[in-house]
């Protein structure tokens, strides 16, 4: 009957005893959360219930298993595996809690600033420490649950001994990654890039979803997704429309007659643009940028507030114009001389003639007989 009980009562009572504690602590971050709408932690840090449940269970079975005289020919394999149970758990509950207080402290500062450029770059700053934190947790991790191993200490000894060429080894091996983690830093840190800047790489618009250390993803206007190196930012040139404010001056373009009312368009421009929500008011302009034989090139300046409304201004703009013009004005839109070309003065209209006076005649191709 103790061959039973005993195992029973302590297993069991691990069991019972971690489920009342995480039922308890789970009752006080909820109260808490209710009591502070002000901050998130409490409701992020009831995402850690899981892998805290885990670490009080591993470690009461791991100190009471002794206790329970079971399956004692196997005492020390169930022994190893609670304790990496609990490595695991406890790193877990370690990147939980690290997550919990990083994305509070991201939502205070992003609910106090009222600069959306500031917030994109301690988001992107926020977003990598999180991973960072999570693979340095991870690595400590693994080696704890290496290091729990007899052989592996053993081991340890002869790989510090050629830690010199390990390390040779591993730089070469692994220079573009580490090149790559490093660029992910400079760039967290040094406000070249953040998540939600509208960027143009290689020729593709489009808009910062991802950073991490090693990739960043680009979401162009289709929703393609365009992943790149974290690398190609540090070292090659690219255009940032979000960077030092998310404001934008758009350029539509026409080619006309020379015929074009300059001044009514210019009115009409004004007109178009009062009837644009995505128009912001602070500039419009309208000018001729240059000139060909046989039409002319006009330039509209117009701006926006930021990248998606430019590009609605531009369109608007664009297309309304050009029904106008069709509609008041057709004879402004490009078209094809098709008149006779004056003759140079002097000349009455015949036939050119040769320098001795008799006129010249049209090329004939040479006869051939047979």
């Amino acid at each position: 009957m103790e061959n039973v009980l005993r195992p029973l009562i302590v297993i069991g009572g691990s069991v019972l005893l971690t489920l009342v504690i995480g039922w308890a602590t789970d009752l006080l971050l909820r109260k808490a959360d209710g009591r502070h709408h002000e901050t998130p932690l409490w409701g992020l840090l009831r995402r850690g219930r899981i892998p805290y449940q885990l670490v009080i269970c591993a470690a009461l079975l791991r100190g009471a298993y002794d206790e329970a005289r079971l399956l004692r020919e196997h005492r020390v394999g169930i022994g190893q595996a609670l304790t990496l149970t609990l490595i695991g758990a406890t790193a877990w509950l370690v990147i939980r809690i690290a997550a919990a207080v990083v994305e509070t402290t991201y939502t205070r500062y992003a609910r106090a600033s009222r600069d959306p450029a500031r917030v994109r770059r301690v988001r992107t700053q926020v977003t990598l420490i999180t991973r960072v934190v999570a693979a340095v947790v991870g690595v400590v991790a693994v080696a704890a649950m290496l290091l729990t191993f007899p052989p592996m200490r053993a081991a340890g000894a002869s790989l510090l001994a050629s830690a010199g060429i390990l390390g040779i080894v591993a730089g070469v091996a692994a220079q573009s990654t580490l090149s790559n983690m490093f660029a992910g830093l400079q760039i967290a840190f040094g406000d070249m890039v953040r998540i939600g800047d509208t960027v143009v790489v290689d020729g593709e618009w489009g808009t910062v979803e991802e950073i991490t250390l090693t990739f960043l993803t680009v979401r162009t206007w289709d929703e393609r997704r365009i992943t790149m190196p974290v690398s190609y930012f540090t070292s090659k040139p690219f255009e940032n429309w979000s960077r030092g404010g998310a404001q934008m001056t758009g350029i539509v373009y026409w080619h006309l007659d020379h015929s074009a009312p300059m001044e009514e368009m210019r009115e009409k421009l004004r007109d178009i643009l009062r009837e644009c929500p995505a128009w912001d008011g602070r500039a419009c302009d309208l000018t001729v940028t240059d000139s060909t034989p046989n039409t002319m090139q006009v330039r509209a300046l117009v701006t926006a507030k930021d990248a998606d409304d430019i590009w609605t201004v531009r369109v608007t703009v664009r297309e309304r114009m050009i029904q106008w013009l069709s509609e008041k004005h057709p004879h402004a839109l490009p078209r094809v001389n098709t008149a006779d070309a004056s003759l140079p003065p002097g000349t009455n209209g015949s036939r050119p003639s040769t320098p001795d006076g008799a006129p010249r005649r049209a090329y004939e191709p040479p006869r051939t007989g047979r």
